[in-house]
């Protein structure tokens, strides 16, 4: 397997000659439709020639054919997820979040919107995939209620009350784990914070249901500002089973132009958090997203749209522009021009992932969590698929021999 990189000229009956495979499968890999067009500095998966013996005459980036693992590999999906994309994504993963539950400020759940929760537990569990319950203090507006926390945290009588409620839907729909993510948690709620999660996990573990939580990126223990200052690494890293770095949104609707995940910042998270929480408890948090912006870039004017892999390559190809990656950050980007306005796109492509499952190859850790799984990106699963053992069907609950809690 290699990552192969158009040049001027490139066609796929040309490309897939040199690799000794089936033009069509290495469109349908890297989903080109017909008429199949490709643009320069494209990142291309080749799996093949395993059709007919040959060896590759490509020049492009190996990928080796050992594999990792077992590693998790899990992503969040709305309940809405389209169904065929549901079906193809969880053959590659080992659990799948449905985002999200909320809570009120006396401890009711509330379900997610949507009517196809039901549907992704089912197929999940077909596939031997583990459904995540996903919490989180969304408050009317859909935003993150730091207020809503506190409410939570500061009283054992709500926190009681969440948790029955909690373990009730865990058992009715099958859920087989919770993840907490809770966002802009105040610098006051910290330990609080963090005893409601051990708190949340030690009873769940009493029935085989494992707790995870999801941390804001950071790269030091007193890092400033309301997204990092409640988020006590350590502190959680002990509370749960397992810890999601969210590493991503550098780049982000109102901000300036740049990568989504840039790896020498993924790394940085990394890095820190191997200081305060081990490595077979920490999963990396991969986008399965870039976004368009409108520049020049102005600040509190500016706002970026969300796009897919295909979306970004759909732009380049149908504007004739070249994509260039960015050394730096291990992230593809380009620009082009639409209605007498210029545009910056920066997105994830294989060559990106490929960096990111390096890291952690490199630092030995858990796994992943892809933010978000709504659109389909085959390549990077058959990439992920290549460098990693992805273990399916072992529960938590058997993980615990002694029938305790961790």
């Amino acid at each position: 397997m290699q990552i192969y990189i158009v040049k001027e000229g490139d066609t796929i009956d040309a490309i897939a000659g040199a690799a000794g495979m089936d033009p069509l499968r290495l469109a349908f890999e890297n989903q080109i439709e017909a008429p199949y067009r490709l643009v320069v500095g494209q990142s291309l998966l080749v799996t093949g020639g395993r059709e007919n013996g040959t060896q590759s005459r490509l020049e492009g980036i190996q990928i080796s054919d050992e594999q990792t693992g077992p590693i998790i590999m899990n992503g969040y999906a709305y309940p809405w997820i389209d169904e065929d994309v549901l079906t193809e994504t969880c053959r590659f993963l080992t659990s799948i979040s449905v985002f999200s539950y909320g809570f009120t400020e006396t401890g009711e759940l509330i379900p997610p919107s949507g009517v196809g929760e039901k549907n992704v537990i089912q197929e999940a569990k077909r596939q031997n995939v583990i459904p995540v319950l996903v919490l989180t203090p969304l408050g009317s507006d859909g935003r993150f209620n730091n207020n809503l926390v506190s409410s939570l945290v500061g009283s054992l009588e709500i926190q009681q009350n969440l948790i029955r409620e909690l373990w009730s839907v865990v058992q009715e729909k099958g859920y087989g784990e919770v993840d907490v993510d809770f966002e802009y948690v105040l610098a006051e709620d910290r330990e609080l914070f963090a005893d409601f999660v051990r708190r949340l996990r030690i009873i769940m573990n009493l029935f085989g249901i494992r707790v995870t939580v999801a941390l804001a990126p950071k790269t030091s223990r007193d890092q400033r500002g309301l997204l990092y200052e409640g988020i006590d690494y350590k502190a959680l890293g002990e509370a749960a089973n397992g810890v999601l770095l969210m590493t991503y949104e550098w780049g982000y609707t109102y901000g300036p132009p740049m990568a989504v995940a840039p790896i020498n910042m993924v790394r940085r998270v990394v890095e820190y958090a191997l200081t305060e929480i081990p490595a077979e408890k920490i999963s990396l948090g991969i986008p399965n997203y870039g976004y368009d912006w409108p520049i020049p870039y102005e600040q509190g004017v500016t706002k970026a749209i969300s796009i897919g892999y295909t979306e970004a390559i759909r732009l380049a190809v149908d504007h004739g522009v070249q994509i260039y990656f960015d050394e730096t950050a291990q992230s593809p980007h380009f620009r082009y021009w639409q209605y007498g306005i210029q545009h910056e796109v920066w997105f994830e492509d294989v060559r990106s992932m490929h960096a990111k499952f390096g890291l952690i190859k490199e630092f030995g850790l858990a796994g992943t969590g892809y933010w978000q799984l709504m659109r389909l990106f085959r390549a990077n699963w058959l990439l992920a698929e290549h460098e990693f053992l992805i273990q399916k069907g072992t529960s938590f609950s058997s993980q615990l021999q002694d029938g305790s809690p961790e």
